[in-house]
C-alpha cells in the first residue's frame, strides 16, 4: 500500500498543547491505543486511537512511528496531536522498530519472514531489506549511531549491521530465544533471552561474548541509567537492577504484573515501565531504585522500543 495521509485517527484528551517535558508515548496492543504520559506530572495527558494492536513504537525527533502487527502498518505520528502523518502497510509481520534520524531511516523487523524492512523515515518507502535469523523481535540502534542490532529469536543469535552502509557486521550466538536489546552507553550490547531467563553481553568492536548475566524469570526489555542496566522480567513481575561496571545482580525492583517495555528519561534520573497486565506504568527513581510513580494506560501497554522523548528532541 502506497503511504497516504491520515489525520482522522488521532484522538487527544486535550485540546491545548503537551507540556514540555518528557513524554512517555505507550503503545497499547489490547487497546489499540497509544497513551502519553507526561512523566514529570504523572498523568496521562492524551490518548490516541491506533487500530492493528500496536506494540512496536520509536519516539524521536519530532516524529512517533508505531508498528500495529495486526494490521501490518506502520505509522508515522505527530508527537503533539497524535495525527497520522504516513502510514504503510507491511506485508509480512511487523514487530519491532528502531529510529536511525541521522540519516533518515527507519527499521522494521519482520517476524514471519527473516528480515529488516529499511525505509525512508519521510515517506515511509521501503529502500532495503536485509536478511537475518528466523523470528526477528527487537531492534536497537547503538548511541553513536554506527550499528543496528537485530534480536533474531528462533536462530538464539542476533545479527549486527553498519548502519551506514547496511553491511552485515556480524551474527552472534547468544541465550535461549533473545527477544529485547539495547546497546549501553559505552557500546556494549546486552540481550535479553526469554528463553534461558539470563542476559548476553556482546563486546561488538570484536563480535565477542564477553559474559552471560542471569535476570528473572522471562526477560524482555533492557535500558540504562546511573551506571546501571535494568531488566523487564514478565513471569515474575520485577526489574533486574545490574551493576555496569562489574555485571553482578543489585537486586530486583517489584512491577506491575507482566512489565513488558522499559525505557530511561532524558536525564538518566528515571526508568519507565509498561505492565501489561495492569494497564499501568511505573516509574522508579534510578538512582535510589525506589518507585516513585504508578501511572495508568490505555489496555495492554507494551510499549516496545524507545518510547521516551525528551523536550530537546
Amino acid at each position: 500500500m502506497p503511504p497516504v495521509l491520515d489525520l482522522s485517527l488521532a484522538l487527544t484528551l486535550a485540546a491545548a498543547p503537551l507540556a514540555a517535558g518528557d513524554l512517555a508515548y505507550v503503545t497499547c496492543q489490547n487497546g489499540d491505543g497509544v497513551s502519553v504520559l507526561d512523566i514529570d506530572a504523572g498523568a496521562e495527558v492524551a490518548r490516541w486511537s491506533v487500530p492493528g494492536k500496536p506494540a512496536g513504537v520509536a519516539a524521536s525527533h519530532g516524529a512517533v512511528f508505531t508498528v500495529a502487527p495486526d494490521s501490518k502498518t506502520l505509522r508515522k505520528h505527530d508527537p503533539a496531536t497524535g495525527g497520522v502523518l504516513t502510514r504503510v502497510q507491511l506485508d509480512g509481520g511487523p514487530i519491532g522498530i528502531a529510529h536511525d534520524v541521522a540519516r533518515g531511516q527507519v527499521f522494521v523487523s519482520d517476524w514471519y519472514n527473516a528480515r529488516i524492512w529499511v525505509l525512508d523515515d519521510q515517506k515511509l518507502a521501503v529502500r532495503k531489506e536485509l536478511s537475518v535469523g528466523a523470528a526477528p523481535a527487537g531492534l536497537a540502534l547503538s548511541e553513536d549511531g554506527r550499528f543496528v542490532a537485530s534480536a533474531d529469536r528462533d536462530a538464539d543469535q542476533v545479527s549486527i549491521f553498519d548502519a551506514a552502509t547496511l553491511d552485515l557486521r556480524a551474527r552472534i550466538d547468544v541465550g535461549s530465544r533473545p527477544f529485547g536489546l539495547h546497546f549501553a552507553p559505552d557500546g556494549r550490547l546486552f540481550v535479553g533471552n526469554v528463553g534461558s531467563n539470563d542476559l548476553t553481553v556482546i563486546n561488538v568492536a570484536n563480535g565477542a561474548v564477553a559474559a552471560t548475566v542471569p535476570v528473572g524469570e522471562r526477560p524482555y526489555g533492557v535500558a540504562f541509567a546511573q551506571s546501571r542496566a535494568f531488566v523487564t522480567n514478565q513471569y515474575e513481575d520485577t526489574v533486574s537492577v545490574i551493576d555496569l561496571k562489574t555485571l553482578e545482580p543489585m537486586g530486583k525492583l517489584e512491577t506491575g504484573e507482566y512489565p513488558e517495555g522499559i525505557d530511561t528519561s532524558s536525564d538518566s534520573r528515571h526508568i519507565l515501565v509498561a505492565n501489561w497486565f495492569d494497564n499501568t506504568v511505573t516509574i522508579f527513581n534510578a538512582e535510589t531504585l525506589s518507585m516513585i510513580d504508578e501511572i495508568e494506560t490505555c489496555d495492554g501497554p507494551r510499549a516496545f522500543g524507545a518510547f521516551i522523548l525528551g523536550d530537546s528532541e
